[in-house]
């Protein structure tokens, strides 16, 4: 059994404390906010045996504790994963991993001169559809990927410490780094905020991928709908994941340009610049869909009890941050482009 202490039990943390205590494997001892009411409530509804604590450094202190599941705001994210790593608890955090690129490298030091798992909750790369979808890229299902646009808005929630960005683009930069296997080379970033001054409601980022591939993502908290759409435009197919849909969360057209001369080479003349609009049909596959926090939950303790390393680990919580510190900079300039500087922490 592996000794857990959540802290955090406002938006996110019940949800985490709801999946913790379906594992057979975990003892879920301890849940921490700083309102003891808000705790009180969650354990009296999961698991009324745990021990209710207000104060998060109590628990350096704990030897009984293995590891911490950090759902706290953003900005207390650096501040109490390294002060757990470094008493040796490994370490579960909320997306993103931290603020900056350096404070993820630290992390990323820490757990490494610990010898603790540190795993970023970067759930949709735990997503079997996501995950289906990584599959048919790499087959080369779709052909030669031009680019993925999304769409990530909803009306609400709204949020006062941080902007769209940073709340919503974890999710997306994630999954494109996933299913590309690469980081952006720029970024580009365009925000307004309509709510809340200095706080962008709705934020539009462009980014470029290695090999020509283009994404732009969506994002915002002032839209009439719930969307969480990603459209991928290959050379010969093109693919909607909807993850709100109940059943039709991936959809494959068989449709695209039929090239009767290669368009991507310059034409002698407009005769050659010749193409013609293929339409196939449309496939919704069916597939088993496993709640993906509890897998990513269950990825994290099997990752500790067998000594793995976690599939969203510090180092691709670092590259997301890398792509969302490089927009928030993009923000600032009204839009200019801004190119990332990979770091010297890869695999």
């Amino acid at each position: 059994m592996t000794n857990v202490a959540v802290v955090g039990l406002g938006h996110w943390g019940p949800n985490l404390v709801r999946v913790l205590v379906s594992l057979s494997d975990v003892n879920l001892s301890v849940l921490c906010d700083l309102e003891v009411s808000r705790a009180e409530t969650v354990a009296k509804r999961f698991c009324p045996r745990a021990r209710i604590v207000k104060d998060w450094w109590d628990l350096t202190n704990d030897r009984e504790i293995d590891a911490v599941i950090l759902a706290t705001p953003i900005r207390t994210h650096f501040e109490l994963a390294s002060a757990f790593l470094t008493v040796g608890k490994h370490v579960f955090v909320e997306k993103p991993l931290a603020q900056t690129v350096q404070e993820c490298r630290t992390l990323i030091d820490l757990a490494e001169r610990h010898h603790r798992v540190l795993m970023v909750d970067h759930v949709f790369e735990y997503n079997a559809a996501v995950q289906q979808i990584k599959k048919y890229l790499d087959q080369g299902e779709l052909g030669k990927l031009f680019y993925i646009y999304s769409q990530r808005v909803n009306l609400g929630r709204i949020q006062s410490d941080i902007n769209a960005l940073w709340s919503l683009a974890p999710h997306d930069v994630s999954i494109m780094n996933y299913w590309l296997g690469q980081e952006p080379l720029w970024v580009t970033a365009r925000g307004f905020s309509y709510l809340s001054h200095g706080i962008e409601d709705v934020v539009f980022v462009t980014m470029g991928y290695p090999g020509g591939i283009g994404a732009h993502l969506h994002l915002g908290w002032l839209d009439p709908r719930k969307v969480r759409l990603m459209t991928l435009v290959g050379s010969k197919k093109m693919l909607v994941y909807d993850d709100v849909s109940v059943d039709a969360k991936i959809q494959i057209y068989d449709k695209g340009i039929v090239q009767l001369h290669d368009y991507l080479e310059a034409p002698e003349s407009f005769a050659e610049f010749r193409l013609q609009i293929h339409v196939g049909d449309l496939l919704i596959p069916t597939l088993p869909f496993p709640e993906p926090l509890q897998t990513g939950c269950q990825h994290f303790i099997d990752c500790i009890q067998n000594g793995h390393r976690p599939l969203t680990d510090g180092v691709v919580g670092l590259r997301v941050v890398r792509a969302l510190e490089a927009a928030e900079e993009s923000l600032k300039q009204g839009g200019l482009p801004v190119e990332l500087r990979a770091g010297a922490i890869e695999r």
